[in-house]
């Protein structure tokens, strides 16, 4: 599903949404209050040589990412996430850094925490602006060569077949993929210079800043421990009031969402004193929060296995329409709809290696429980 790959943001569709932790501790406040009015917040200096910018999503509920500009010993700015390829996210961006007495020419370095569009974006106009490196982990950089090898018309016609192989009505998924001019942004992305894998440390003299390897949301997604201030910078990985889109697609991993419960267990115990993520404010409590997302999807794979029981032999998009979405299902359509039957779809997979439901196999799978 090359377009959702490129486009999908933390929890694009508004599907399966998990319910602000009552026991994290909001330490973002100005950004909690932006949210709450609707605004974007403020640029804000978050450490000594640390700042974080809003930059602006069009047209979408996320509202803007988090991108953080950090102070290198002997001069110039890295960057960790660039924004949304757009002239109104480019403006954000460069007014947010001339605020801080800086500009884009300064930059040196950028880390990419995964491919989606709103990180990546604008990574092609920070590097022709300012020379600078670009890194992300390697599994991602694979996906965007792919990407980027990619013409629209082909981009869109194996998306709809993959929603075919879902269950899709054929007239259906071609209407919610769209045209192949809507493509051809995100298959245009900039693809890194340098490749970081778990472990390894970036590049940001004076900082001790830490690649995690957190596979789910993407299969190279990245977060930074950075080791000196104790910050755990999350990237899409763990979000303060909402789940990440854990999908399926033709560029992702066998089983995503599995993917996905091991890296919140390999994060769950880091004990950072803040967590700085893409999306919302910043937070404390990292263990307390990965503990309810991973509560959230095991209610979900219950809430899904209750689906099959009753209605056994449905497809993923079947089985997308009997479950508990944020708004009710007949409102569900375009990317809205494709992310639901893809989560749907990751769900499937993660039961079925559990033992839990089989498929009947064929060019379009329907799914039963299995027998225990």
């Amino acid at each position: 599903m090359v377009a959702a790959l490129a486009v999908r943001g933390a929890e694009r569709g508004g599907t399966g949404r998990l319910a602000e932790c009552e026991h994290v501790e909001i330490t973002g406040t100005a950004q909690h209050a932006a949210w709450q009015s609707r605004t974007l917040p403020p640029v804000e200096r978050v450490r000594a040589g640390l700042w974080s910018i809003p930059v602006p999503i069009p047209h979408n509920p996320l509202r803007y990412v988090s991108v953080h500009a950090f102070a290198l010993d002997g001069g110039g700015l890295g960057l960790l996430d660039t924004g949304w390829e757009s002239d109104e996210s480019w403006a954000a961006l460069t007014d947010g850094l001339s605020s801080i007495g800086a500009a884009v020419t300064d930059v040196r370095g950028v880390l990419v925490t995964h491919l989606h569009f709103d990180h990546l974006g604008l990574a092609s106009r920070v590097r022709e602006a300012s020379g600078a490196w670009i890194a992300m982990h390697p599994a991602d950089a694979t996906v965007v060569a792919g990407l980027n090898a990619t013409g629209a018309a082909e981009a869109v016609a194996g998306e709809i077949e993959f929603l075919v192989g879902l269950g899709a009505d054929r007239e259906e998924a071609t209407s919610d993929v769209g045209p192949p001019e809507r493509m051809e942004a995100f298959l245009r992305m900039a693809v890194p210079d340098r490749f970081l894998e778990d472990g390894e440390v970036a590049d940001f003299p004076g900082w001790r800043m830490r690649a995690v390897h957190t596979p789910g949301h993407t299969p190279g997604h990245l977060c930074f421990a950075e080791e000196n201030a104790r910050l755990l910078f999350s990237g899409d990985h763990v979000l303060p009031r909402i789940t990440p889109n854990i999908s399926t697609g033709q560029r992702g991993a066998a089983d995503p969402l599995r993917d996905f419960l091991e890296s919140l267990a390999a994060v769950r115990d880091l004990d950072p004193d803040e967590v700085l993520p893409a999306h919302e404010w910043r937070f404390r409590g990292l263990d307390t929060r990965v503990d309810a997302l991973t509560g959230h999807h095991e209610q979900r794979l219950t809430e899904l296995l209750t689906a099959i029981r009753d209605h056994p032999g449905s497809t993923p998009w079947d089985l997308a329409a009997y479950l508990t979405w944020s708004r009710p299902w007949e409102q569900y359509e375009r990317r809205m709809r494709i992310f639901a039957v893809t989560e749907t779809d990751a769900h499937l997979r993660l039961l079925a290696s559990r033992g839990l439901v089989v498929s009947s196999g064929g060019p379009v799978p329907t799914w039963t429980l299995g027998v225990r």
